[in-house]
């Protein structure tokens, strides 16, 4: 089973960059881990259809049986140790890659929704999207490490 990360549009250069590279670094000593970038176009305001496209390129590049899960503010919110657990039972019991999907600025379709195994949300708290990718980068690397018996988490 491989972890993978799916987000629209590019990753600004710089800071955001770096920290995910650091990151993919970190995780990859743990599991087989990929990260994508999807084309994304600029939109003013929300259009279904627009959430539609961005759907059928992410189904495009999985597998019908694969865990998707998407990263939306109306998921289930977890503590570190808690998304730790979670991961791990994931990983215990998945045949399959475990996907994780950060959205466009206007979130996601109905149909990606309802494709979705699960949904998590980092915080009630609105970030913008590249910080979300270092947020969460550095969350997955974290709940890898507490299931290692690392000792990056503190208690």
């Amino acid at each position: 089973m491989a972890i993978k990360v799916f987000c629209f549009g590019n990753t600004e250069k710089g800071l955001y960059t770096e920290l995910l590279k650091e990151y993919h670094q970190r995780i990859v000593k743990y599991t087989s881990f990929s990260w994508e970038e999807l084309s994304a176009a600029k939109q003013k305001k929300s259009s279904e259809k627009w959430l539609d496209k961005e759907a059928d390129l992410l189904l495009k590049r999985i597998r019908p049986n694969d865990h998707l899960c998407l990263l939306d503010e109306g998921g289930k919110q977890f503590s570190s140790r808690g998304f730790a657990a979670w991961l791990n039972e994931e990983q215990n019991q998945l045949s399959a890659d475990l996907v994780f999907v950060i959205g466009s600025a206007y979130g996601f379709s109905s149909a990606l929704k309802e494709r979705a195994n699960s949904k998590i949300s980092l915080s009630k708290l609105t970030f913008n999207h590249q910080m979300v990718r270092g947020i969460f980068a550095e969350q997955l690397y974290r709940a890898l490490n507490i299931n290692n018996g690392g000792n990056y988490h503190n208690d």
